[in-house]
């Protein structure tokens, strides 16, 4: 009888564990529900909930600027975590009373839901996704209105699932990092808080610039600085560039990255 002895590099190879594929997609809707049910079996078992909005950005930027910075880069924080899936964006938020408007209902194109319409949404959904056998739920938004919502949502869902391994997340990390650190970072370039702005300015314009360039209209940077408030702009984008707002997607990506893993990575 002839033995056969393998090399020693292929026993070490036979004796690796099998590393789980990576789903086709980060994206939820772009997978099929088998594709999900096998990349929840594999371990990808934390869902992103994007939350983005419709709201006037003055008139050098589209209404929608806020879904598409969500979901791209929700899509760049599941890619480094390399176990989630992103969701659908939340597309339909509160921005202030429809009759009579206030806030951005001002300006036309805007969309604003109650917000116990915006929680049973998310909560609906991220009952759902708890069914499918995700055991992490995040809930991050690209808009400061709402925060405190995600936040609330977030922690009844804790209530009710306190026995559960289940659990759901407010990453909150997501839009300070808009609000701190990238904000920081173009200090250093020189930029004036009056530059900056908190709305439609600098940093707002920037990080649209850098994420989807067809989401601005710079040969309107001009009108929007002379029309400011008036039209809908808090702050003056005529400095905006995308290497400025690439400033912003490094500090979100970053931070978010690390405060859901650190989330996910506490006793349950």
């Amino acid at each position: 009888m002839k033995f056969h002895f393998l090399p020693f590099a292929a026993l070490l190879f036979l004796a690796q564990p099998a590393v789980a594929a990576a789903p086709p997609s980060v994206f939820l809707e772009e997978l099929t529900t088998a594709e999900v049910a096998a990349a929840i079996r594999d371990g990808h078992t934390t869902i992103i909930i994007p939350v983005g909005g419709v709201e006037q950005s003055g008139p050098h930027m589209a209404l929608g600027k806020h879904n598409v910075r969500a979901k791209v880069l929700s899509g760049r924080v599941a890619q480094q975590l390399g176990n989630a899936i992103v969701a659908p964006v939340v597309a339909y938020v509160p921005e202030g009373n429809i009759a009579p408007p206030t806030e951005h209902m001002r300006f036309a194109g805007t969309i604003s839901v109650p917000e116990s319409a915006f929680k049973s949404i998310l909560e609906g959904a991220s009952r759902g996704f708890k069914q499918h056998g995700f055991r992490d739920i995040v809930l991050l938004g690209d808009h400061g209105g709402y925060q405190g919502a995600l936040q609330a949502v977030a922690a009844n869902l804790n209530r009710d699932w306190a026995k559960s391994a289940t659990r759901a997340h407010f990453v909150g990390e997501y839009y300070r990092a808009t609000q701190s650190t990238y904000v920081d970072a173009l200090k250093a370039k020189g930029l004036s808080d009056a530059q900056i702005g908190i709305h439609a300015g600098t940093a707002d314009t920037s990080l649209s610039m850098a994420i989807d360039p067809s989401l601005v209209k710079p040969e309107l940077f001009g009108q929007a600085a002379r029309e400011g408030r008036t039209g809908g702009t808090n702050g003056d984008p005529r400095p905006s560039s995308a290497a400025l707002g690439q400033l912003g997607v490094d500090a979100v990506v970053l931070q978010t990255v690390a405060a859901i893993r650190g989330a996910v990575s506490r006793p349950r």
